[in-house]
């Protein structure tokens, strides 16, 4: 099973289990990566985060639901995971923009989002530069924050924390610090599915940790090393073409390890960097 059948394998079992629990963990055991993965992979090639396409489709099927017969809606909100009334009439104004009770009403104006499928499209010639390294693992050092289970909410927070990094003096004690490889400011996402969810801001060191820093060791891996220039947008264009342009081609697929941002200037705001994905072969 190639990584396309893999991902549509995938959103069947959201299709199946729309009613039920949807464990994001298992849908990245389906695709062959972590569940931090797959929702980023999903919501780059989907244009829509992996809760809101959830939300959507469930809001469908429970529009359908009212519309068909005498259920109550307390009853189709418990059928679609919502122990709350109030919840389940907010999710659903948030993709119908009418609540739950007008939908009966005749001309009553309702969406329908269908199933996603996933295929290739291959675009122009635009030329993705990478390389392939196999590293032992390294120790960082620098400040943590936990990260969100759901992927989207921590597009914010990154952000905040690397600011907080510059008026605090975070970055001031972290970059003497820098006496290994990769030699830059790094942002790892560690977010393997045994373990916290934690964004580090931090140096490849041998120093000890000092007052209010923390330490992670990041896995040695195979990775695939993509170099950019910019802004935080820049790299989140850059991840996005690795996902869909360079990932379904390319003979590799992510292993369930963190992704390293390295930065060669202190400032993440305008600088050269380089993404790091954790790969593999991909398995036939």
């Amino acid at each position: 099973m190639d990584w396309i059948d893999r991902m549509n394998e995938a959103i069947r079992y959201i299709e199946e289990n729309l009613t039920d629990r949807i464990e994001y963990e298992k849908l990245g055991q389906i695709a062959c990566c972590s569940a931090y993965h797959f929702q980023r992979m999903f919501a780059y090639i989907a244009g829509v985060p992996l809760s809101e396409y959830i939300r959507r489709r469930r809001m469908s099927l429970a529009a359908v639901d009212l519309q068909g017969g005498d259920a109550k809606i307390i009853d189709v909100a418990a059928k679609y995971g919502y122990s709350s009334p109030t919840a389940f009439n907010r999710a659903f104004q948030s993709v119908h923009g009418v609540s739950p009770s007008s939908v009966r009403a005749e001309g009553a104006a309702l969406k329908s989002f269908p199933p996603l499928t996933i295929k290739i499209v291959v675009k122009g010639a635009e030329e993705m530069n990478y390389r392939i390294e196999t590293r032992d693992a390294f120790r960082v050092v620098g400040r943590s924050r936990p990260m969100s289970r759901e992927i989207e909410q921590n597009f914010v927070e990154v952000p905040l924390m690397w600011q907080e990094a510059v008026e605090d003096g975070t970055l001031e004690r972290i970059i003497p610090l820098m006496d290994g490889q990769p030699r830059g400011i790094l942002g790892v996402c560690a977010c393997g599915d045994g373990e916290e969810w934690r964004y580090y801001i931090a140096a490849a060191t041998s120093a000890e940790t000092g007052d209010g820093l923390e330490e992670y060791v990041v896995p040695a891996f195979t990775w695939a090393v993509f170099p950019g220039s910019g802004t935080g947008k820049s790299i989140q264009e850059l991840e996005k073409r690795v996902v869909t342009e360079w990932l379904p081609t390319s003979g590799y697929e992510f292993c369930d390890g963190p992704d390293v941002e390295v930065y060669f200037d202190p400032d993440p705001q305008d600088t050269a960097f380089e993404v790091w994905i954790p790969v593999r072969k991909r398995q036939q």
